[in-house]
């Protein structure tokens, strides 16, 4: 039987900290301590899990000595305030922001297509973006068959995308909105979102790309270890509560059928391929919700390039795109750390 381990989860509360704490119910990770830490105002707070009975701590006052595995998701500045003193301290750090991402000594990781990335002792990993954590897991398929040239993606993202505040403002703009007062604005999306998608997710760059366009470009190429590889992103808000779904378009090397990629997505490790009989059974992301697995449909030849290749990809982002992924990164360490 595999040795307990003490975990700590920086951002408890949060939308992302409660999947992650629940995909460790779920896949029964091995658990002798647990630390609950957020933000002062969440100190106090009582959680009842399959191991008893916790009581959340102010994250910047909490002692991380003698645990092995700190997940971070509280947001991009405690990670930078708080990480390296859970490193100091002895423990693996997995980072559910965009703090270390593309920093070169940092290991970017989604286990099924980088496993051999995870450092042997106690480091610093970083979980991608959600948007990118989906479209990885086609990608890379599809390049150990045929070879990847281009990339395009359009995503559709989901309100949850931005945390519980998201959601809330989902909820609440609509309820306005059905009252009879449409909002231009929002006091956390970039536009109004009720009955509207907004093509604008983080500040825009100088070159007119968003921030989260710039995520995705970036960490697709340092994941599939392909730095030249041409990508370009559009990235969608949309009035969804939960699930990301995008379109993606790739161009490939070797052509391929379109049978013979439906083939490979449906082999690909950790996707399920919908439609492979039925085209009308395309995945949703009402669909994608609540699920460990993510979703591929709608694959087809692409008219435009003769070595094209166009599908659908759904995931829900809080679990495979955030907290699953990040626990299936510390079930990997269980097998490296020679202490457990």
């Amino acid at each position: 039987m595999q040795e307990a381990l003490n975990i700590g989860i920086v951002g408890a509360t949060g939308a992302v900290g409660q999947e992650i704490l629940r995909c460790l119910e779920l896949l029964d990770f091995p658990i002798k301590k647990l630390l609950l830490m957020a933000s002062a105002r969440s100190k106090g707070k009582r959680f009842c899990t399959k191991w008893g009975e916790f009581q959340v701590e102010n994250a910047h006052d909490a002692d991380f000595q003698g645990l092995d595995i700190v997940f971070f998701s509280a947001g991009k500045d405690t990670s930078l305030a708080l990480a390296q003193k859970a490193l100091h301290a002895g423990a693996y750090v997995i980072d559910n922001t965009s703090a270390f991402r593309m920093q070169a000594n940092t290991a970017l990781v989604v286990p099924e297509v980088n496993a051999h990335e995870i450092p042997k002792k106690p480091s610093l990993i970083a979980n991608p973006n959600c948007s990118t954590i989906q479209l990885v897991l086609a990608l890379k398929a599809i390049h150990d068959a045929a070879g990847l040239r281009s990339v395009r993606v359009a995503t559709y993202q989901s309100c949850s995308g931005a945390g519980q505040k998201g959601i809330d403002a989902l909820i609440d703009e609509t309820k306005t909105a059905l009252n009879g007062t449409r909002l231009s604005d929002s006091t956390v999306h970039a536009r109004g979102i009720a009955f509207d998608v907004v093509p604008q997710i983080g500040a825009f760059l100088s070159d007119g790309y968003s921030e989260e366009e710039l995520k995705m470009i970036q960490e697709t190429q340092k994941i599939l270890a392909l730095p030249e590889l041409a990508i370009s992103a559009t990235c969608v808000r949309v009035p969804v509560l939960r699930g990301h779904s995008e379109a993606v378009f790739v161009t490939t090397r070797k052509k391929l059928s379109t049978q013979e990629a439906k083939n490979i997505l449906a082999n690909a490790k950790g996707l399920v391929l919908s439609d492979l009989n039925d085209p009308s059974q395309y995945p949703t992301a009402t669909q994608a919700d609540g699920k460990l697995q993510s979703y591929v449909g709608r694959v087809r030849q692409d008219y435009a390039d003769p070595n094209g290749i166009c599908f659908w990809l759904v995931s829900d982002n809080l679990l495979k795109g955030a907290a699953l992924n990040a626990v299936q990164i510390a079930q990997y360490l269980l097998n490296l750390n020679p202490s457990t």
